[in-house]
């Protein structure tokens, strides 16, 4: 059985989602489709807005045949860690192809990696700017191409990741249809995700943009998932840990933890508490991330451990999906994870089951414990 491979975070499932499986099926001739999707948080740092099982039903229901979890440590990370762990995890799943959109996919990929290679590091020190925008003016220079798209960021990093690793994955991009990524308008089928979720927001239309599974869970979301829910949590710890604490967490650095700890003194609300801390050396992404890791307590020693101990924690399969991974599991070399017992919970899963519980907060249901995959029947 030949498997493509997927990356996404299907927040939440729609068209657009569907022709990419379609179209992966049809350039690469496999029997499966094989999707590592994030959990409960997004690669932005924010939560999602239907729970990892939600979304992973929905794929399963429309095209995918094994869902499996991008740890936290990897799906909520900068593009090029997140984009390694997700290679890393389809390679182990012996998959050969993996189809990504992209808003540019004629681009070399391979070369403007290889260019990287001859920035001047120097160039990145400046902290009047964030990274992303000293990288960009470094690549324009070099390669007359900027990386200002999201799929086109991830595209470039799923190359790099492939070289880094020496991994022989084919990289097959798509040409991206349907809206922008952040285009908040509903304009016919293909919508982006943010469109979909501004209109679960504003209770607009959306029938037309996502599968009928799909707006049906969504009818079930009273409250939408957000940092403003989480910041009187994030407040309170801020307010009462001692600086050299929060200064221990992953990418909780540069005197960021002054920065969080006064402004969170100062602002009841969590806009007021963003824009105080938002400064021209980090994206708002960045302090997304930074602040679920506070509320986490994710220390750069705990992520760092977490890291060097990858396994495959599997949210679903089809009949074929099931198949397939029965087929190809001697060869897997890392843990295969279908049940969090107490031991994973508290040792190699800690910080997905923490993660969890947090989202917990949003829907009351349970992320992790006595939640075994999913098994959906497909017709062949």
């Amino acid at each position: 059985m030949q498997a493509v491979g997927i990356v996404a975070e299907y927040n939440p499932f729609h068209n657009g989602h569907r022709y990419h499986l379609s179209r992966a099926r049809e350039m690469t001739g496999a029997d499966v489709v094989v999707a590592v999707m994030s959990g409960n948080f997004t690669q932005r740092g924010e939560p999602t807005i239907l729970d990892k099982w939600t979304r992973a039903k929905l794929a399963l229901q429309n095209g995918v045949d094994l869902v499996v979890e991008l740890p936290i440590f990897n799906a909520v990370e900068p593009a090029h860690l997140f984009a390694r762990g997700a290679l890393m995890l389809l390679s182990e799943l012996q998959v050969c192809d993996v189809v990504f959109g992209a808003e540019h996919p004629d681009w070399d990929f391979a070369a403007m990696v290889q260019a990287e290679r001859h920035f001047s590091s120097s160039e990145f020190h400046r902290y009047n700017a964030t990274f992303a925008t000293q990288f960009n003016q470094e690549l324009q220079t070099v390669t007359g191409h900027q990386l200002t798209s999201s799929n086109d960021i991830l595209a470039f990093a799923y190359e790099k990741a492939k070289q880094q690793l020496g991994l022989s994955l084919n990289l097959l991009p798509l040409q991206r249809r349907g809206n922008d990524y952040h285009d908040q308008r509903i304009e016919g089928r293909l919508a982006s995700a943010t469109a979909i979720r501004t209109a679960v927001v504003k209770h607009r239309s959306l029938e037309q943009a996502v599968p009928s599974s799909t707006a049906k869970a969504l009818q079930h979301v009273s409250q939408v998932p957000s940092w403003a829910r989480l910041y009187p949590l994030l407040r309170n710890h801020l307010i009462q840990a001692p600086v050299e604490e929060l200064g221990s967490y992953y990418e909780v650095a540069e005197g960021l933890e002054y920065r969080m700890k006064e402004a969170a003194s100062r602002h009841l609300s969590f806009d007021g508490f963003n824009r105080a801390v938002k400064s021209k050396r980090y994206t708002y992404a960045r302090l997304l991330r930074a602040y679920l890791y506070t509320l986490l307590e994710m220390t750069k020693e705990e992520v760092r451990t977490h890291q060097q101990r990858p396994y495959l924690r599997v949210l679903g399969f089809t009949t074929r999906g099931q198949a397939y991974l029965h087929a190809i599991k001697k060869q897997v070399s890392i843990p295969l994870v279908t049940n969090v017992n107490q031991d994973l919970r508290d040792h190699d899963l800690a910080l997905d089951y923490r993660a969890g519980k947090l989202y917990q907060l949003f829907n009351g249901a349970e992320q992790d414990l006595k939640h075994a995959p999913w098994r959906i029947a497909v017709k062949e």
